[in-house]
């Protein structure tokens, strides 16, 4: 978290984000094919990577981040200051906002701070490795999915500086509703900002690759068997 402090301080001399920079990343970083990329060149994993694989992938990369920036299409990831911002959300058309540290001092969204012209969700998740984030993996992705599936809608996920908790939360939509890997979704993330969930997260964030990756080949399998092998595994 230090290192991610350190990152946020880097640009807290910047009194307004960029907004117009968030709106103007590129169509080839932000496709919105719903697709994961092609990574020919990449490693290809069949299995979920390590904990040190992670975070290698994660200190590579994207090595800064604004309050705020576009990660996928209409989907915005930023901090606290980005939050306390309802203008700045205003400018952005932010619609629904997703808050990974509700009820923290650092983080004052509430329905009420924000009206009723902006949905809101709120995660009551502490940014340390003891904390379970998982039970807050599906909620979390079905909020932004059922947001993003609305005409004209903006999601802006954040928490205190936007690179551990609702960057987890992010990284968990884009597995569990894009068919991401975990190491597909990080490097997906990292085109446009500099993430690092903490331990605890990265593990939560394991063991979901690993569901979630069951559920897929139990599925090619099913898809794979014949009309009489279903009835022979139906009878058994």
């Amino acid at each position: 978290m230090r290192g991610a402090m350190s990152a946020h301080a880097t640009n807290e001399r910047n009194d307004r984000p960029l907004l117009q920079d968030c709106e103007m990343d590129s169509e080839e970083a932000l496709s919105s094919s719903g697709s994961p990329p092609n990574k020919a060149d990449a490693e290809c994993l069949d299995e979920t990577p390590s904990l040190e694989t992670l975070e290698e992938v994660l200190h590579g990369g994207q090595s800064s981040c604004n309050h705020v920036d576009k990660v996928w299409p209409n989907l915005f990831l930023g901090d606290m200051y980005m939050s306390h911002d309802r203008y700045g959300l205003w400018l952005l058309g932010v619609t629904h906002v997703l808050n990974a540290a509700h009820g923290k001092m650092c983080c004052k969204g509430t329905d009420d701070f924000y009206g009723t012209t902006v949905s809101y969700y709120g995660v009551p998740a502490n940014d340390l490795p003891t904390f379970d984030l998982s039970p807050f993996f599906y909620p979390a992705a079905q909020f932004i999915h059922q947001a993003l599936s609305k005409p004209n809608a903006k999601v802006f996920v954040h928490c205190a500086v936007g690179v551990s908790r609702s960057a987890a939360l992010v990284l968990a939509y884009l597995m569990i509703h894009h068919n991401y890997t975990l190491l597909d979704a990080i490097l997906r993330v990292k085109e446009s900002r500099w993430i690092f969930p903490n331990r605890g997260f990265l593990r939560n964030l394991q063991s979901l690759d690993e569901q979630l990756r069951r559920e897929r080949n139990e599925r090619s399998h099913d898809e794979c068997l014949t009309p009489n092998e279903v009835k022979t595994d139906l009878s058994l």
